[in-house]
């Protein structure tokens, strides 16, 4: 039997996101039968009847404002540390250099956990410990193992978190602060799935939290689109830009759309999605310039965005079938441009970003020079994390990049300005026929 739709949450049940089988929601999922990833569906009809726009301004300013479209049954379950409303953040001085005045940053790094991450993980977290799980565990590629251990931590829950070697070092000490059964493996994302999947059997009670394999953290993820809708009074943007590894940002921010498509709360176009992955690893840019319907595993992943290092993902097919329904594309772009990037958006906006945010300005970059991005249309890009989160992106050594003073020394005074180049005096007939 469906779980009944309350006053918190207006949950009905979960559906197959590739055939029509349909789950009860009260019961612990995983993915379908079929092996493709379980979307959580919500009566609107009553959403509708318990809340409007109105009513939402008035909540706290945290993701849970949205809870009848949130998959919690009861207030009591919420496990939170705050997170949610991050701000949408204009950026006139780089919108002006990427020919992109209208340019808007939905900055992630203000969020618990220091990245977006956290989204998914209070909400997954929340729901594991409503249905009685005892603990969770994942493979990551760092941050979304910190985010969940993290709030397995505030919920009571253990927590299996395996990620590989490269991971960022400040997500693994995350983990192990947060007391998390913690393990590196030498290999990528994938490696780390099959042990954690191997570990379970020994683990009664723990969820499989892995990318996708679960329900409930693109619930977590697709508030980023909710609060993009409501920051900007209930329209839409032109375009929306995401960094694009394991796909549940973009997955869940094109459902949150069509939530509130169906709901009335917006109208018109949706905003074309554009998917950004590294040079590196593409395999959904890949898959979309061939026409295909899912990606290709890609060999030997490398970049220096490390979250994007994903050489397969479940729900490739759910990227694709986005980009394509709103008339969007997908970009790969080299580490070294991101990386040049990244000091720009950090030295015209105050504003350090992730390698992960900073791939998504280089891929603007490039699709406004190809003309495929106009200079009228107003772009969200989702910077996904803090920039502190990966200090080694940008190299700060002292007596190298940075000069080494003794106590005696004095800081020189800064260079004077180069002297403006003399202006030469065309000599075309002016209107009076004299000449200049």
């Amino acid at each position: 039997m469906a779980a009944t739709p309350g006053q918190y949450s207006a949950l009905s049940h979960l559906d197959c996101s590739a055939c029509d089988r349909r789950y009860d929601a009260a019961q612990v999922c995983g993915t379908c039968e079929c092996g493709a990833p379980l979307l959580a569906r919500y009566d609107t009809e009553r959403v509708a009847a318990l809340v409007n726009r109105s009513d939402i301004a008035a909540r706290p300013a945290d993701l849970w404002r949205y809870h009848e479209l949130l998959p919690v049954g009861d207030a009591g379950h919420v496990v939170s540390l705050g997170e949610g409303m991050t701000p949408l953040l204009a950026l006139p001085r780089l919108g002006s250099k990427l020919g992109v005045p209208g340019l808007l940053m939905k900055d992630e790094g203000l969020i618990p956990t220091g990245t977006f991450k956290a989204r998914g993980a209070a909400v997954g977290v929340s729901r594991a410990a409503e249905l009685g799980m005892s603990g969770v565990a994942m493979p990551t590629n760092g941050n979304a193992g910190a985010a969940w251990a993290v709030y397995a931590a505030r919920a009571g829950l253990a927590s299996l978190i395996v990620m590989p070697t490269r991971a960022p070092e400040i997500t693994r000490v995350e983990c192990a602060a947060a007391g998390a059964e913690l393990y590196l493996v030498d290999g990528l994302i994938n490696d780390a799935g099959r042990l954690v999947a191997a570990a379970l059997a020994a683990r009664p009670g723990y969820q499989d939290t892995s990318t996708l394999k679960e329900p409930y953290r693109v619930e977590g993820k697709k508030t980023m689109g909710l609060e993009i809708a409501e920051q900007l009074g209930w329209r839409l943007p032109d375009v929306i830009v995401y960094p694009t590894g394991g796909g549940v940002g973009i997955i869940g921010i094109y459902k949150a759309l069509l939530e509130l498509r169906e709901l009335g709360w917006v109208d018109g176009e949706l905003p074309r999605l554009v998917a950004v992955q590294a040079a590196g690893c593409a395999p959904i840019v890949k898959a979309l310039h061939a026409g295909a319907d899912e990606s290709e595993p890609w060999p030997d992943p490398k970049t220096v965005a490390f979250g994007l290092t994903v050489p397969k993902a479940l729900g490739d097919f759910l990227v694709l079938d986005a980009i394509r329904a709103t008339g969007g594309t997908a970009i790969a772009v080299r580490d070294t441009e991101l990386l040049a990037d990244q000091r720009t958006v950090a030295s015209l906006e105050g504003c350090f970003v992730c390698p992960e945010g900073a791939a998504c300005f280089t891929a603007v970059r490039r699709l406004r020079e190809s003309g495929w991005l106009a200079q009228r249309d107003q772009v969200v890009v989702l910077n996904t994390g803090s920039g502190l989160k990966y200090p080694g992106t940008v190299p700060v050594r002292a007596g190298a990049e940075v000069p080494v003073l003794t106590r005696s020394d004095c800081i020189p005074a800064p260079a004077a300005p180069a002297a403006p180049a003399p202006i030469r005096r065309a000599r075309t007939a002016s209107r009076r026929g004299t000449r200049a």
